[in-house]
């Protein structure tokens, strides 16, 4: 993560990330491209309206925006291949595993997925990540979260910004050994594949995407997936294929095993960690 202080240094690197030009940007926000030289050289804050524009347009945290276009700012950790934020450099990484074990506090920021918004910020979210060559359908989630609405879950922030999401799908073990076995892709799945995870002896619960703004969201989405799965009874799997690159630790300390990594893709895209499938359940880490 890099820190910041000012706004003009953020929209700086958003352009330099997306590369965009001024003008480009100006056009996105219809302002002149005086105004973004202005912005970029912190001669002037953004406006309510335009704080607003910036959260659409560049898809970064309203927080992070909030703190820095602000007439004393407050220096921010952001990554903007992982669209993630910290307010300091001690809680940039992800916490011991066993704090999310702790956590009974609930918040009502957390939901099911079910509207097209939601569907629009997760898509937009899982294209950032560059093992994802493209987008599955929005029907394939939404059917998804009516099957499993405990792991299907969407976050917001205080202001009501979105903050990140889960999707999971619930499969067949014999469908699921097909991705294993790298006969099809995770974007092959239909939702002819999804059953009835309540019906079936040992479902595979599928982590297609686990993504939050910053640790205190994850941990809430981490722990509304552990209790799940700890007052689910039966065998099951759980599975996920990610290349991010700050989750090896955690899911090593939850138990999973990684089934195979691509380093060839990896140099492909130009991820720092390789595209990884991990595989196992908690019930150890549950028990411990």
């Amino acid at each position: 993560m890099k820190k910041y202080t000012s706004i003009g240094a953020l929209l700086i690197d958003f352009r330099k990330y997306t590369i965009m030009s001024q003008a480009e940007l100006a056009a996105k926000f219809d302002v002149d491209i005086r105004t973004i030289i202005r912005w970029e050289k912190n001669e002037t804050l953004l406006k309510p309206d335009k704080e607003e524009e910036m959260v659409d347009i560049t898809f970064i945290p309203y927080q992070v925006i909030r703190n820095l276009n602000a007439p004393v700012s407050i220096p921010v950790f952001y990554d903007f291949n992982i669209r993630k934020y910290s307010l300091s450099s001690l809680s940039k990484d992800l916490p011991d595993p066993n704090w999310i074990k702790n956590i009974h506090s609930k918040t009502n920021r957390i939901r099911t997925i079910k509207y097209d918004s939601d569907l629009n910020d997760i898509l937009r979210c899982t294209q950032l990540q560059p093992h994802i060559p493209k987008p599955i359908s929005k029907e394939l989630i939404i059917k998804a979260s009516e099957i499993l609405s405990e792991l299907n879950l969407i976050i917001f922030d205080t202001s009501g910004y979105y903050s990140g999401h889960c999707v999971f799908f619930p499969l067949t073990k014999r469908f699921y050994n097909k991705i294993k076995k790298r006969q099809i892709k995770e974007e092959d799945i239909t939702i002819e594949d999804l059953i009835d995870y309540k019906k079936s002896k040992s479902p595979v619960f599928y982590a297609y995407d686990i993504n939050s703004d910053c640790n205190e969201n994850f941990l809430y989405i981490a722990a509304s997936i552990l209790e799940f799965l700890k007052k689910f009874k039966r065998k099951y799997t759980y599975a996920a294929y990610t290349s991010r690159n700050d989750t090896y630790d955690i899911n090593k300390a939850l138990g999973l095993n990684i089934i195979w990594e691509d380093k060839e893709l990896q140099k492909e895209i130009k991820s720092i960690a390789p595209p990884r499938l991990y595989e196992g359940n908690f019930k150890y880490f549950l028990e411990k």
